[in-house]
């Protein structure tokens, strides 16, 4: 049997640490994931909330270096949970209870797309050829090839 599941989205709200009585750590989250369809009447694409609980470990990282609007990528298993509201109706809800949680996005890319300055003040990396990136008047630690073959054995 295969009960794996992969998502990717954005945090709704911060995620709260919470502890059971026994004293392990848990914390649960929705992510908001986007479809990869459009709707056909609208032309936009529909939302998912989708509710995440992590444990131990994996809640207090989440609860450390994630908060709402940033991209997380969950990773774990489907749990289908019964349950009865206050009236006594029988319930039923989906959630993912995460194994591993890893970052969607960088600091940077999160802070400049809600509105907070960038985390890091260093320049653009410097790539590979041409110097493109480096900052003006520095070497980008590469050297221009001859397009002379000279004596090549082959």
């Amino acid at each position: 049997m295969l009960n794996r599941i992969i998502i990717m989205g954005r945090l709704v709200r911060d995620p709260e640490l919470r502890t059971t009585q026994s004293g392990v750590s848990v914390t649960s989250f929705t992510l908001a994931v986007d479809r990869d369809f459009k709707n056909r009447d609208s032309g936009e694409k529909n939302t998912d909330f989708i509710d995440v609980v992590a444990w131990r470990q994996t809640a207090e990282f989440i609860c450390k270096y994630f908060a709402k609007g940033r991209m997380a990528i969950a990773e774990g298993r489907l749990q289908i949970r019964d349950w009865k509201d206050r009236d006594g109706n029988n319930r039923r809800s989906a959630e993912v209870v995460a194994d591993n949680v890893y970052f969607g996005d960088s600091k940077r890319d999160n802070a400049e797309s809600y509105g907070g300055p960038p985390p890091y003040g260093n320049p653009a990396p410097a790539s590979f050829g041409g110097g493109y990136g480096a900052p003006s008047g520095e070497p980008s630690g590469f050297a221009e090839i001859d397009d002379q073959d000279g004596d090549l054995p082959f």
